[in-house]
């Protein structure tokens, strides 16, 4: 992205990240940065009329200034734009009418029309790390008016950071909301425990976009992972009562169901993907019942997390090994050619056999023998394997 801003060549692309990290505040300093007339867009509250509006200025911009002023569009949250608002987009992305640059706190993969996200690169920010919000924070104690005549002192930052969760501007809103909650004007001295209370007695205490988003969402995981339903479903009520995105919970279930019960019970993956499409379908308050549904049974079901580990295993063989041949008897051989270099040969079609098996090697020569997938026992198969080795055991 530096080298994109310093050649002064901008293409189109999409910030993805969590709130307050920066993502309108860069997409600015770009426009600053090369001196390009800059929209902005909201999709909350924008229509397919105003994206018409904005590409009827973009072009007039075009006509009268040269071809190194293009002008920049941004949009904020993307992701709540319709498809056919975002097909309105297409054609002045396509021919340079402007300079697309989106912002979303969700995946783009789910929430942005494969043609237009084919056109925009995805840059990834990250949640603010201790070392910038401390930045922030003594920006914020020094340079703000208000908070400079309150004589604030910090004595203790760790709640500070750990409720802000990495957004900036929960940071300040808590800066914010501590400092006006202390009567008087005289001297404020913030503490963890000061920080605490006073979030609790306010209702941000569940904020779908900071730190708590992401803690409550993670017992919610953990609940199910280690097969618990009451737990489960109570973390599931706090992110319903807090207004969560329901799409946000059923994704994570999908993770969950690919994840944790895997082939323990390939079902899983099958409600978890029906429990999506109902949310879809169905929006709040009804969906709640089938994330409701879908979470006891995930919490409920055996667990496996084998296929998880192997694709991991094998992604750490491919990065080591590189791309190894394939083996000459799992070639396709679709010319006579082929089948004169001996793609093909030697190969045993399975079906030809009992029981549709046959002894064959299928991974490159140089991984002959290595084990990527390990097969795991739920706990009733466990019991039998372990009453079987005893028996063996004692068999004399």
């Amino acid at each position: 992205m530096r080298k994109m801003i310093d050649s002064g060549n901008i293409s189109s692309f999409i910030l993805w990240g969590p709130p307050g990290v920066g993502k309108t505040t860069l997409a600015r300093i770009i426009a600053n940065q090369l001196e390009r007339p800059f929209y902005t867009l909201s999709a909350v509250s924008s229509g397919v009329k105003d994206v018409r509006e904005v590409i009827e200025k973009a072009k007039n911009n075009r006509f009268f200034n040269a071809e190194t002023h293009t002008p920049i569009l941004f949009i904020d949250e993307i992701h709540r734009f319709s498809k056919s608002q975002q097909d309105s987009l297409l054609g002045a992305v396509e021919n340079g009418t402007f300079v697309l640059i989106g912002a979303t706190t969700e995946n783009p993969s789910f929430e942005v029309i494969s043609p237009l996200l084919s056109r925009c690169q995805v840059y990834v920010l990250q949640s603010l790390e201790v070392e910038d919000l401390e930045d922030l924070l003594q920006r914020a104690l020094s340079t703000d008016r208000e908070l400079r005549n309150r004589d604030i002192k910090v004595l203790e930052k760790e709640s500070l950071f750990r409720f802000s969760g990495g957004d900036a501007r929960k940071l300040l809103n808590i800066i914010e909301l501590v400092v006006n909650a202390e009567e008087g004007e005289g001297p404020v001295e913030i503490t963890d425990a000061l920080v605490t209370e006073r979030l609790q007695q306010n209702p941000m205490a569940y904020d779908k976009d900071g730190e708590m988003h992401y803690d409550i969402i993670s017992a919610f995981i953990k609940s199910i992972r280690g097969s618990d339903p009451e737990g489960a479903v109570y973390w599931l009520a706090r992110m319903v009562a807090g207004g969560e995105d329901p799409k946000f919970i059923a994704r994570r279930m999908l993770i969950s169901a690919s994840e944790d019960i895997g082939l323990a019970n390939p079902n899983a993956l099958l409600l978890a993907n029906a429990c999506f499409d109902t949310v879809h379908k169905l929006g709040w308050p009804e969906s709640r019942i089938a994330l409701s549904e879908c979470a006891i049974y995930l919490a409920s079901s055996p667990k496996s997390n084998s296929a998880y580990m192997a694709i991991g295993t094998a992604l750490g063989i491919v990065e080591e090994t590189g791309n190894l041949p394939v083996p000459l008897h799992l070639r396709n051989a679709p010319t006579k050619l082929m089948k004169q270099l001996d793609y093909g040969k030697d190969y045993k079609y399975a079906h030809d056999y009992e029981n549709n098996f046959v002894e064959q090697e299928f991974l490159p020569k140089k991984l002959k023998g290595r084990s990527i997938w390990k097969p795991q026992l739920n706990a009733s198969e466990a019991k039998l394997k372990e009453f079987l080795n005893k028996l063996w055991k004692n068999r004399f």
